[in-house]
């Protein structure tokens, strides 16, 4: 991926910065409307960057549509990729048989216990929607929205931020996928149910915590699509925690240690979620914070020995 050259942004006159506000105002009543009726915008990525394409808009709409059309040019051909990997992710259990048992094993081994178990067994409540299943929830859903978000500040903050972003982000997407395809893995919802053996105890939560909130429906189709629209057995590795831990160490470097704990409680707050919640296992997250690490050592290599070539040949 080509790094666009930066253009330098100039702060916009008090006139334009409350027609920013406005626009603002007017798109998240519009986004809340859209998520009440139809529901949370993560089955498709064309309609999640649609969203945020309509977002920047609003953001910047003093300036002329030839400036919001350049985010078709950039994000277009990233989204039709993207597409591709959702799709493609849905054929990656027809080769091999979903593993399981080792994975229970690995977490009874390091815990003593399978934690999605106990930890269900000391806080969920059937039929009861406790305070922090909203939280869970939220956190749950944030993972659909924070990279597209992140990418689409840094795309109007800072091209070469948003090239090196997208790096690391597609990457990691295609290291999952190839793992989805050679390792299918099936997450502790899966290993609970009966057809499956009842392998453990637990019961898949995380959307409970929308009825609380008045958005059941939100919920409802958000259960709908982890039902249709997703592999059942791409447990290995998490992108939840993966995506939600590059978020944080890629603004390592630009921010103070002292914020580091503040960062960190978020992908950490992510992996509470995808455990308590059956969505997967501690291997899984495990797995996923390596291939994070993984994709910022091969990225980091290749664009060193780009910038080397380029003054070699420059």
């Amino acid at each position: 991926m080509e790094t666009p050259p930066e253009t330098p942004a100039t702060p916009p006159p008090p006139e334009l910065r409350k027609r920013r506000i406005i626009g603002m105002l007017i798109w998240a009543v519009v986004f809340a409307v859209g998520v009440y009726f139809v529901g949370v915008p993560t089955s498709d990525p064309l309609i999640a960057f649609g969203w945020l394409w309509l977002a920047t808009i609003a953001w910047r709409n003093y300036e002329p549509w030839r400036t919001h059309l350049r985010f078709l040019r950039d994000w277009l051909p990233i989204c039709l990729l993207l597409v591709i990997y959702n799709v493609s992710r849905g054929f990656a259990d027809r080769f091999f048989e979903p593993h399981v048992t080792e994975l229970i094993a690995f977490d009874r081994w390091m815990f003593g216990v399978v934690p999605t178990e106990w930890l269900q067994e000391h806080l969920y409540q059937p039929g009861v929607v406790q305070w922090w299943e909203v939280v869970v929830s939220l956190v749950y859903f944030s993972h659909f929205l924070t990279m597209p978000t992140i990418a689409v500040v840094l795309w109007m903050q800072s091209r070469p931020q948003w090239a090196r972003f997208m790096r690391r982000w597609f990457m990691l997407c295609v290291f999952g996928l190839i793992t989805y395809f050679l390792y299918p893995a099936a997450p502790p919802w899966w290993a609970a149910e009966k057809e499956h053996g009842s392998l453990i105890e637990a019961v898949r939560i995380s959307t409970n915590g929308w009825k609380a909130i008045g958005l059941e429906g939100a919920g409802n189709t958000l259960n709908a699509l982890q039902i249709e629209a997703s592999n059942p057995v791409a447990a290995m590795p998490s992108l939840h925690t993966a995506f939600a831990f590059m978020s944080v160490v890629f603004f390592l470097p630009m921010i103070r240690k002292r914020w580091w704990p503040l960062l960190f409680a978020y992908p950490l707050s992510m992996t509470f979620t995808l455990v308590y919640t059956a969505e997967h296992w501690v291997i899984d997250v495990l797995v996923g914070w390596l291939y994070v690490g993984l994709v910022f050592i091969v990225v980091g290599l290749a664009e060193r020995w780009r910038a080397v070539r380029r003054r070699t040949l420059g």
